[in-house]
């Protein structure tokens, strides 16, 4: 009797087949969903990072959750959604003048950048040392140069002419965002629930902590990469740079990663100035010093971003944008920031020992051959 009881306790076949059974029910759930993901992933980000606002929202509007949704919609949609189509729209109509300039149709040759010689003090020495560059073969520099930006420029256009499947995803992300806007509260207590089930307290404490490194992420640096970008577009466009859309998704891309808008701004400048027009060029320079400086004001206005590297943020949007495109620009920094908020605090939960000081004597303190 207890040697059957035993035997259909430890049914090694039953065990098996169950694992399997299991496990070809996730890879065929996943393999259903998978069209859904990036769209779903995307749009948990939006919702979590502005269910606050919508909440607000909801008051103004009399309580009804249906107004405030609809509300939050059409707010994501032309604040959101319509400026990145128009900017990926702006992209494949210079899609020709990139692609030539990259392949090397187009030569690129250095100014000579006469305007140097205005500068007080130093102008003279940085243009003879501009001239001397040039005449020592600065040209070939330039041109061994462009082949690299020119296939970095025409991969970041094959990237954009998914214009298709990102639209599509937009409209996943807008239709899952007002599912989980009207729906919030009971996807919430789900994912506690079998956050609950899963690792008891320290699952739970596992979600909140991953949703506020999602609102982190989503507000300290999306939102301000787009104020910047926005605003440092505004000031190529009124000063006559041309291609200012073009540079303003450069300039996105760059806030990003937390590299700045300082980057395209700086050369923009040193094009004003070279072609004459210093007006305009001490203009955007007083402009780009605000825009430029603005992420230490909107980043503690938004959120405290706590201690999220530098390099991580700039790793996920690299990477995100290799792996899904445009899309993962967003979902590679978040992932990221989620994994190394989940890892610290797992970190944190065995305090490091505490170090002797006779255990580890310093240099100074190593007995003598008298001693």
């Amino acid at each position: 009797m207890q040697q059957s009881a035993r035997q259909q306790r430890f049914d090694l076949p039953r065990i098996l087949f169950s694992l399997m059974f299991i496990t070809i029910m996730i890879i065929s759930c996943f393999w259903v969903v998978q069209p859904f993901i990036l769209g779903f992933s995307w749009a948990s980000m939006v919702v979590i990072a502005t269910w606050p606002l919508m909440l607000k929202i909801q008051k103004l509007l009399w309580g009804k959750r249906a107004l405030a949704v609809t509300g939050m919609t059409l707010l994501l949609c032309l604040l959101f959604v319509m400026p990145i189509s128009i900017l990926v729209s702006t992209v494949m109509d210079n899609t020709s003048t990139i692609v030539s300039w990259a392949s090397g149709q187009e030569k690129l040759t250095p100014p000579r950048m006469e305007w140097l010689t205005s500068l007080p003090f130093v102008g003279d020495r940085l243009f003879s040392c501009w001239h001397s560059l040039l005449q020592s073969g600065g040209s070939g520099v330039f041109a061994k140069v462009q082949p690299y930006i020119g296939q970095t420029a025409t991969w970041l256009l094959s990237q954009a002419a998914h214009i298709g499947r990102f639209l599509m995803h937009c409209g996943l992300m807008l239709i899952f965002s007002a599912l989980l806007y009207y729906k919030g509260e009971a996807v919430a207590q789900g994912v506690r629930h079998f956050a609950l089930r899963l690792g008891r307290e320290r699952g739970d404490a596992a979600v909140i902590l991953a949703a506020q490194s999602i609102r982190a992420v989503a507000l300290g640096v999306v939102v301000t990469a787009i104020v910047q970008s926005v605003l440092g577009g505004i000031g190529l466009a009124i000063s006559g740079i041309p291609y200012p859309t073009l540079l303003t998704v450069v300039m996105f891309l760059f806030c990003l990663a937390q590299l700045g808008p300082l980057l395209v701004l700086i050369p923009a400048i040193i094009w004003l100035y070279w072609s004459g027009d210093t007006t305009w060029g001490t203009i955007l320079l007083v402009g780009s010093c605000v825009v430029g400086t603005l992420d230490n004001v909107i980043r503690p206005m938004l959120i405290r971003m706590g201690d999220l590297p530098m390099l991580l943020i700039l790793c996920g949007v690299i990477d995100g944008l290799l792996e899904f495109g445009m899309i993962g620009m967003f979902i590679g920094p978040v992932v990221l920031a989620v994994s190394y908020r989940l890892l610290s605090a797992w970190m944190k939960e065995t305090p490091l020992p505490k170090i002797i000081a006779d255990a580890s004597p310093l240099p100074n303190d190593r007995p003598t051959r008298s001693q």
